[in-house]
């Protein structure tokens, strides 16, 4: 076999083998916008124009609904996913499943279908049933705070509450000048790991949700060099990386949810962290990924669990009351 063609192999197989994540994360990526005051684009690039506000909805995420009810939207709101878990009145609702047949969604008579991209990947079959039965679904899942007062707008726009979208907005961004007013004076911030996933040691993107409530409750991201993984919020860092920074490792955080079980002791008893500061020193903490990681208000109370963590003397229960849009958990 000649050089020629080995070389002509080796290319062949790094195309193959790069093309896949390339495409998948351009298609996860896709944006989505406002064009008019009654016209978006969800992130599938469907055009939707609104001539009435839709009323009755299904919600097949969970921050979708959180958002709906934070919106007004109690009556519009005829069916959500599997797994909700705020609001209370969210699980009074009848629930539904993407593993559903159509016929399901169907016989109760949505005008919309609120899913995320990984329903439209996953789930063509389903989509396509409901649009050719005239219900209109939207794809929409924010990956930064930017996208997320976009998101909120588009929702707003979508049922006809746009002044409400807009004062959570307003809302948000004024409880999160509070709290960076708080950290201002501290001289020597925290240094933090922040966790996504423990058995694949992967961290957060640096402008994912979960490190701009760190970095708004005044602490450092320790792996702001941290790679996205096919454009999603999570990203690679690998342990020996971890071990790197271990000196320099003050807090060690870890979300907990569907992608991530973790324990204090797990984490403590994980080959090689022994020599981490923070497991030296047991600051180890484990913070609920629903308000991290999703695009609600309630990312709120995430930056608030988290300044507690790192500067307890500022982030007192006392501040609560200065936070516009704190709810409780």
């Amino acid at each position: 076999m000649n050089v020629s063609y080995l070389r002509y192999i080796k290319v062949l197989i790094i195309i193959l083998f790069c093309l896949p994540a390339e495409i998948h994360a351009k298609d996860y990526a896709k944006p989505f916008c406002v064009t008019s005051k009654n016209a978006v684009v969800d992130q599938n690039g469907r055009r939707i124009l609104i001539e009435k506000k839709f009323s009755r909805i299904i919600s097949l995420y969970g921050a979708h609904t959180e958002n709906l009810f934070k919106l007004g939207l109690n009556k519009e709101i005829i069916g959500v996913s599997r797994h909700e878990a705020f609001p209370p009145e969210a699980m009074k609702k009848a629930v539904f499943s993407y593993r559903d047949d159509p016929e399901k969604f169907l016989s109760v008579h949505p005008d919309l279908v609120l899913i995320r991209p990984m329903i439209d990947r996953g789930y063509p079959d389903l989509v396509a049933r409901l649009e050719k039965s005239g219900i209109t679904v939207v794809s929409l899942q924010p990956g930064s705070v930017d996208d997320m007062f976009d998101y909120w707008t588009v929702l707003g726009i979508l049922t006809g509450k746009q002044e409400n979208a807009s004062e959570m907005i307003r809302d948000f961004k004024e409880s999160v000048s509070v709290f960076k007013s708080l950290t201002k004076t501290v001289g020597i911030k925290k240094r933090v790991y922040f966790e996504a996933i423990h058995s694949k040691m992967k961290t957060f993107s640096p402008k994912s949700m979960a490190i701009f409530a760190l970095e708004t409750a005044g602490g450092i991201n320790i792996a702001n060099d941290a790679k996205s993984v096919r454009g999603t919020n999570i990203a690679a860092y690998g342990k020996e990386r971890i071990l790197s920074e271990a000196c320099e490792i003050d807090v060690y955080l870890a979300q907990s949810g569907a992608m991530n079980r973790p324990t204090i002791s797990l984490i403590k008893k994980e080959p090689g962290f022994k020599v981490i500061k923070a497991i030296k020193e047991n600051k180890i903490y484990i913070i609920d990924e629903m308000i991290v990681s999703r695009p609600t208000l309630r990312l709120l109370n995430g930056i608030q669990e988290i300044g507690k963590i790192l500067y307890p003397d500022i982030f007192s229960e006392m501040v609560e009351n200065q936070i516009t849009g704190n709810r409780s958990k």
